[in-house]
């Protein structure tokens, strides 16, 4: 593991931990990589940050219940289509630096030309 990305996951873990997230503690001074969240959403839930649709996926970034507790989710909400926008995006930031990439969305990351 490399410091850069121990570092990103532990200041990521610790914005999780104190339940202080905003757009800008998310991905810091980038209106950009909140664009690109933005962009994932759209491919992987029309957009639509509260959507439910039966089939095992939740919110804006169709996180399962799995990896939405796995990776911190249910400090916010115990169902991740329940959380906000921003709280979506601090567990979507957490699990990209644990795999290096958006590999967690194939699928549209491939669409997208987001390194996996």
């Amino acid at each position: 593991m490399r410091f850069g990305n121990f570092a990103k996951t532990t200041a990521a873990a610790a914005i999780v931990l104190s339940g202080a997230v905003s757009a800008t503690a998310v991905s810091p001074g980038t209106a950009q990589a909140a664009g690109v969240w933005d962009r994932l959403a759209k491919c992987e839930s029309g957009g639509n940050w509260s959507i439910n649709t039966g089939n095992g996926y939740y919110g804006g970034l169709q996180f399962s219940r799995a990896t939405w507790a796995a990776y911190g989710g249910e400090r916010f909400h115990r169902y991740p289509h329940r959380a906000t926008r921003e709280q979506q995006i601090a567990i979507a930031e957490v699990l990209r630096a644990a795999n290096g990439g958006f590999s967690a969305w194939p699928a549209c990351a491939r669409k997208l030309g987001l390194p996996r």
